[in-house]
């Protein structure tokens, strides 16, 4: 097996932006997640609405070109078998794969869900994209002029920071957006998958997905072949406050883990750093103990202190939504994730009607309305809490949004144009949009008419440069809100989860290694991955099973050795299916049938000399051997019709003989002497 990390998290955001690898097992080559950096959007300058469109600096005016090192690995590298896709966000750049010719035959798996969120952030992101279009024109020269001479080097400083580390001048993964065709060819080629089904690619592989419990549709793949069982494990939560909490008891068995969860590590944890002397306690009590039942690290697993501390931080957000409110300011939330977006819908309803305060609230997505409709339709991804009200006689909403909407305070438009918005456009105001790379459609045109003002709030997701990113509306006075939500596992709840899950290799970033300490005396080893490097995994099994067909094992005739061994005579073909080699045995084995395959038994010197002499082969002993004590080696030395010689020991017989027909009778002389099957 070989693994190569071709994309780790963007600088925008690593929630939106997943790593990605490149895993080789079993002759099969799998990518896994292939994302769209929209942080290198930030190198190219918002379409101008006016005179007074700020000051862009070195940014590019052109049509904005998309940054994806996963598409372009994969497409370096010839081709894959199949992509497994663990969220929406991580199959945004499978169009620039599957519009490939070397891509015809390639399978794409991802849950249903992720497959209807991610056509409609995808699909977003191309009519957002279609009005730099609309001003620039399409490049039909080929290559437009900012990737060459001055512009070029002018790019690259501004991509430094973003996304452009060790790759030097390499701008392979820097590529035009897909179209509307490219979109379709691509969902044609994906096979969804349910919560929890198993599905077999090729006979070889047998693949499952499980919820991650990150976000709705979000899962954790199960890899297993005939001889390794690979956990991919990207961002995580076990326990969530809307979608259903991580089954880790599923991965218990696999062999081998893929930890591709940078984010939180990155970021969250940076930020609990000073969270008081209880922040580890869970990872380091549990390390030193001795004798630590399991239910000590699932209890570990199991607390709810995550959410915890998500709740605390959505509420200060609110909080410093109510004061911008209060001041005659307005909002603007540019976060793409849905599970914060419910979130902070379900807690400022509560902060404005606890502080007495109407405002109205707008959501301007072109995929907003389908993707929170999904919220009631999809109950076998909701967490256990979720599920109960919904099954429950109580006409209690599932989320906050639902009351916000009937109670006509939250209002759901495609567009900043669409028909009734300016009629319900009140400020001030809450905004939400996907785009929070602010470079396209409605957070470029609110930020143009808010950004001057000191009373209005920007919510952005820690990870962005605010600098570059605003530069366009220079100068900004607008307050900018920098903010870290969940994005996967914990550093003190690593070695925990592994202590449940007991594989036999970890698969872990070098770059958290001095972050994510390792167990002491761990069953389990250490493999680090770095960017760009393919590392040589190693086999840990030295056998595999096979499996016998119960028809074919009540046929099976054995012959008892001893009293621990029998043997039975099998013909019988090796299949591999779903996963598994199993043992097939022809319609037809009548061929076989008095064929004697295997003998034991100790050779007796005399009886077989006198069975070869029945054949009609001249043999003797040689002159030299007389018939010592039982235990002795002794020969058989044949001149006709070839040249052979036979020795018999108690534990072996060894027969050397170059004329194919003399071994022929040598054989069935040995047989007559022998007990056989």
């Amino acid at each position: 097996m070989k693994l190569t990390c071709v994309a780790t998290p963007g600088s925008g955001g690593d929630y939106h932006t997943p790593a990605s690898h490149l895993l080789e097992v079993e002759g099969v080559r799998l990518l896994l997640d292939c994302p769209v950096d929209l942080s290198a959007l930030a190198a190219f300058a918002p379409v101008p609405l006016g005179a007074d469109c700020g000051d862009a600096g070195d940014l590019i005016r052109a049509v904005p070109y998309y940054w994806s090192p996963a598409a372009a690995a994969a497409a370096k590298a010839g081709g894959v078998d199949a992509v497994l896709v663990s969220s929406a966000t991580g199959m945004l750049g499978l169009p620039f794969l599957t519009r490939l010719p070397s891509f015809a035959n390639t399978k794409v798996y991802v849950t249903e869900l992720a497959a209807r969120i991610g056509k409609l952030m995808m699909g977003e992101l191309m009519e957002m994209h279609s009005e730099f279009v609309r001003y620039y024109g399409l490049d039909t020269d080929g290559s437009p002029k900012w990737m060459q001479g001055e512009k070029l080097h002018k790019l690259l400083s501004s991509l430094q920071n973003i996304v452009i580390e060790d790759e030097g001048m390499d701008l392979a993964p820097l590529m035009p957006l897909y179209s509307a065709p490219n979109l379709e060819e691509c969902m044609r080629k994906t096979q969804t998958v349910k919560y929890g089904e198993e599905v077999c690619f090729n006979g070889m592989l047998m693949l499952k997905a499980s919820s991650s419990g990150l976000e709705l549709g979000n899962c954790v793949w199960s890899i297993k072949g005939p001889r390794a069982s690979i956990t991919y494990l990207p961002s995580t939560l076990f326990v969530s406050a809307h979608a259903l909490d991580c089954d880790y008891n599923s991965l218990k068995e696999n062999d081998i883990i893929l930890f591709s969860d940078f984010s939180s590590l990155n970021v969250m944890d940076e930020n609990n750093e000073n969270l008081g002397e209880n922040a580890m306690v869970c990872d380091d009590s549990l390390l030193r103990a001795d004798g630590v039942d399991e239910d000590e690290y699932v209890q570990c697993l199991s607390k709810n202190d995550d959410i915890a501390e998500e709740i605390e931080r959505i509420s200060f957000i609110c909080s410093c939504i109510s004061d911008a409110i209060k001041s005659g300011g307005s909002v603007l939330i540019p976060i793409g994730r849905l599970g914060v977006i419910l979130l902070i819908l379900e807690h400022i309803s509560e902060t404005l009607l606890s502080s007495n305060m109407k405002v109205p609230i707008f959501m301007i997505s072109d995929a907003a309305e389908k993707i929170i409709s999904f919220t009631n339709a999809v109950p076998e991804w909701l967490c256990k809490p979720r599920q109960e009200k919904l099954f429950s006689r109580e006409e209690e909403a599932l989320f906050g949004h639902v009351e916000l909407l009937k109670e006509g305070r939250l209002f759901l438009f495609p567009h900043l144009y669409s028909k009734g918005l300016l009629a319900a456009w009140k400020e001030p105001c809450i905004v939400f949009c996907l785009d929070w790379s602010l470079r396209h459609s409605t957070a470029v045109h609110l930020l143009r008419r808010w950004h001057a003002d000191k009373r209005n709030l920007l919510v952005l997701e820690q990870g962005v440069d605010t600098e570059l990113t605003l530069k366009p509306f220079t100068p900004a006075a607008i307050q900018v809100l920098e903010c870290s939500f969940l994005s996967g596992i914990k550093v003190r709840k690593v070695n925990p989860l592994l202590s449940v899950l007991k594989p036999k290799l970890v698969l872990f970033p070098e770059d958290l290694k001095s972050r994510c300490p390792s167990k002491e005396d761990a069953p389990w080893s250490y493999l680090y991955y770095s960017k760009g490097k393919t590392i040589e995994i190693p086999n840990t099994r030295e056998d595999f099973e096979v499996g016998l067909p119960t028809d074919v094992a009540f046929g099976l005739q054995p012959r008892q050795l001893d009293k621990a061994i029998a043997v039975a005579r099998l013909r019988a073909k090796l299949h591999l299916s779903k996963g598994q080699y199993v043992l097939v045995a022809p319609k037809d084995q009548s061929d076989e049938s008095n064929r004697q395959l295997l003998h034991w038994g100790a050779v007796d010197a005399g009886r077989l000399l006198s069975a070869l002499q029945e054949k009609g082969i001249e043999c003797a002993f040689p002159a030299d051997d007389d018939d010592g004590p039982a235990g002795c080696e002794r020969s058989i030395l044949i001149t006709s019709p070839g040249e052979a010689l036979v020795k018999m020991a108690p534990e072996k017989t060894v027969i050397y003989c170059d004329d194919e027909s003399t071994t022929r009778l040598i054989y069935d002389a040995l047989s007559s002497v022998c007990n056989g099957i």
